[in-house]
């Protein structure tokens, strides 16, 4: 029976070197595998047997130490290796890596689960989710100003892709150039700027500037139908050709069809006076006059043309009127113990009991989105053929103690012949 011992151990040794190699081989057929995380295994002696107990010294005998059998190996761990995958960049807008500890947070049957996985794009209905399973990408969707909501309740990331980009209704206007200063009374020079009203209706407005005497000009402002406009004033000028001062600000508009009134502030630029050598906005020097529109801040309603993700997970809409608007946030969550969470397939985790609750972070915070890209998998190919010629001899080795044992049995059994 004493021999039977080293059987025993060695059959364990061969039943966990098998689940080594399982993990290994588990590892390897993932290497191409996006987000994939490699596992670990380690072992530890099953269970000592005690032949005899150590003995404390006494008086004239030293002490002795115990005597312990092994009778084999257990798993002692298997473990999942949160390292950082490489980032592959693919181009596609909506495949997203995580770089940092973050788990990127899906829903699928109504439950909450966690992944490095971003292959994730639009469905039919505006949704962001994975494109293999179908999990939905949770996060925080903006209100219409764009603005992000505060606290850490999750919802659907969705983009309608018929969402608008309102309206702005112009509210300053700016001018550049040059009146001549060798004009006579008299004299005109114009200027047109296109501006919109809040239904994002497109109005030209003409200046007409005319000269009324030394260093000085009014101007009035013209529009077509149905719009009306009785805005007028003046603007003077220093004898350096510095603007000096104007009135007629702000200047009133009636659009019509609908859009409420406007009230647009015209800048001329700085009078030298509030800043001195200030030789921008509209000047009066010799050389002809050509005022022109430098800027106005509205604009006409927009569709939305491109989407874009930030390192922060904000989903961003460009519109054809140009604006550009969040619509969306993708958020995270991150673990005190990520080696505890467990695997739920299709590269899911879920929680455990010493995972720890899920921590919802706003990407940016340790943990950000990296757009256009995927991470691959972690698992080193030269470290798992290392860990399989391990394995391998392990195995080896234990079947060699089972055979050797056997031959040991089969000596005694021959002692009655």
């Amino acid at each position: 029976m004493a021999f039977l011992r080293s059987l025993f151990s060695g059959v364990s040794g061969l039943r966990n070197h098998q689940t080594m190699m399982d993990v290994i081989g588990n590892n390897i057929a993932n290497i191409n595998t996006v987000g994939f995380k490699a596992g670990r295994t380690t072992f530890s002696e099953l269970y000592a047997q005690t032949l005899r107990s150590g003995t404390q010294p006494v008086d004239g005998s030293g002490g002795t130490n115990p005597m312990q059998v092994g009778l084999g190996i257990t798993v002692n761990s298997l473990d999942t290796l949160f390292t950082q995958g490489n980032i592959e960049n693919t181009g596609k807008t909506t495949d997203l890596a995580v770089q940092g500890n973050g788990f990127f947070i899906v829903k699928k049957d109504g439950k909450n689960l966690y992944t490095r996985v971003g292959t994730f794009d639009f469905d039919s209905t505006g949704t962001l989710v994975n494109t293999g399973t179908g999990a939905i990408v949770q996060g925080k969707l903006a209100d219409a100003q764009g603005n992000i909501p505060s606290g850490t309740t999750l919802e659907d990331v969705k983009v309608a892709l018929d969402t608008k980009s309102p309206a702005k209704a112009t509210s300053t206007m700016k001018f550049a150039g040059n009146l001549d200063s060798g004009a006579k009374v008299g004299d005109t020079a114009n200027a047109s700027v296109s501006v919109f009203d809040s239904l994002g209706n497109q109005h030209t407005i003409t200046l007409t500037f005319t000269n009324t005497g030394t260093n000085a000009w009014s101007w009035k402002a013209a529009v077509p139908a149905p719009a009306t406009t009785a805005a007028a004033g003046t603007v003077t000028f220093n004898t350096d050709g510095t603007l000096n001062s104007m009135t007629g600000n702000p200047l009133a508009l009636t659009p019509g069809g609908g859009a409420n009134a406007m009230s647009i502030n015209v800048d001329f630029g700085t009078p030298s006076a509030a800043a001195p050598g200030n030789f921008s906005g509209l000047t009066q020097t010799a050389g002809g006059s050509t005022v022109t529109p430098r800027e106005q801040d509205g604009y006409a309603a927009g569709t939305l043309s491109d989407i874009s993700i930030d390192s922060t997970g904000k989903v961003q809409g460009t519109f054809s009127n140009g604006t550009v608007l969040t619509l969306a946030q993708i958020m995270m969550a991150e673990f005190n113990n990520p080696g505890g969470l467990v695997r739920n397939g299709e590269n899911t985790y879920d929680i455990s009991g010493n995972s720890g609750t899920a921590a919802i972070i706003t990407p940016g915070q340790g943990s950000s989105v990296v757009s256009g890209a995927l991470e691959q998998s972690n698992v080193d190919l030269a470290d798992e053929f290392t860990r399989m010629i391990t394995a391998q001899r392990g195995f080896q080795a234990n079947a060699r103690v089972i055979t050797t044992s056997d031959e040991f049995l089969q000596e005694v059994v021959n002692l009655k012949r």
